[in-house]
């Protein structure tokens, strides 16, 4: 039985959730059986490799795997790890996280990894029972997080998710990295807790900035509504069409809401994110004047030469934009 660092409890599975009890029964026996030659040839593609300035060089051939749920975790989790453990995501970079469905060669990594790290909050439930064999430690990323509600639709008082998207959670997720790499290999706790150190001063300085440039009434307007942790962390007042991706996105009276919110508040932007089709909020861009900005990152990193190839890169890039759209001072 898998052993699980517990964090806050979460909601129900998302949309798109698989049944993952029946596929396991039938594909797990026979990824297990192909192990060798699946290793091989799909566990490089699924490596994200860190560029954040918090890692030396690339991980040690035969050192720890640690098994990631996406591609962002992944590189926050390698920004800690550095050269000394080997971090694998499970999503390819681009890929949506919400409603992921996990493929043979995933469950053969779940097996092979020393250590198995995922966000928590709900966001990976379709992921959850698939752990509960393996012998790998499984650590929840988001545990000590104060999680903020989802104020609206269906899934109204179940955690929001997206927490690794405000600078001041994510310290604690690269706390709980740092903590967890330590247990794996204590002889480089030190080095692990030095990176981690290193990465909450980068994001402490992104948010300082990004704060110090925002007006106090600022209001952050968005597709799907991943930004209740950064909105916290920045005193933005936050509104988006949708509180989750799921079936129902970009509805009339979602189109409605959103724009009798812009034009109250005279929001000068409004944004969307890369996984998601902007349709709906070009409409309220149009009819309200409003510039459609971005687009902006939250699932997923960009591929190696993307703009956000890193986790620290993706967060710089979402607050340049939003400081830009709706702040008052031009970025140096």
């Amino acid at each position: 039985m898998a052993k699980s660092v517990a964090g806050p409890p979460g909601p129900r599975p998302l949309p798109g959730s698989l049944r993952a009890g029946a596929l396991r029964a039938v594909v797990l026996p026979l990824a297990l059986a192909g192990l060798a030659a699946l290793t091989s040839c799909s566990a490089p593609d699924a490596t994200v490799p860190s560029h954040g300035s918090a890692t030396a060089g690339a991980p040690a051939a035969d050192g720890p795997v640690v098994l990631t749920t996406f591609s962002v975790l992944a590189s926050l989790v390698q920004t800690v790890a550095g050269d000394r453990v080997e971090v694998i995501s499970l999503t390819k970079p681009g890929v949506e996280i919400h409603g992921y469905e996990p493929t043979p060669s995933d469950l053969v990594r779940l097996e092979e990894a020393d250590m198995v790290l995922d966000n928590g909050l709900g966001l990976e439930r379709w992921f959850e029972q698939f752990t509960e064999t393996l012998e790998a430690e499984r650590v929840i990323l988001s545990a000590g997080v104060e999680p903020i509600d989802i104020a609206q639709g269906e899934y109204s008082g179940r955690p929001n998710p997206h927490a690794w998207m405000a600078p001041s959670a994510a310290a604690v997720y690269a706390d709980n990295a740092a903590e967890a790499l330590a247990r794996l290999s204590p002889r480089d706790a030190d080095y692990f807790r030095a990176n981690a150190d290193r990465l909450k001063g980068e994001l402490d300085a992104l948010v300082a900035d990004a704060a110090a440039r925002l007006p106090d009434d600022a209001a952050l307007v968005t597709c799907e509504g991943a930004f209740s942790y950064l909105a916290r962390d920045l005193g933005l007042r936050e509104h988006s069409l949708w509180p989750v991706n799921s079936d129902v996105e970009g509805t009339p009276r979602q189109i409605e809401a959103q724009i009798d919110f812009v034009r109250t508040h005279d929001v000068p932007a409004v944004f969307c994110e890369t996984t998601v089709d902007d349709g709906a909020q070009r409409h309220v861009a149009e009819a309200t004047g409003a510039e459609l900005a971005g687009p902006l990152y939250v699932d997923s990193i960009s591929p190696p030469g993307g703009p956000v190839p890193d986790f620290v890169s993706l967060l710089r890039h979402d607050l340049e934009l939003i400081t830009d759209a709706l702040g008052t001072e031009a970025r140096p």
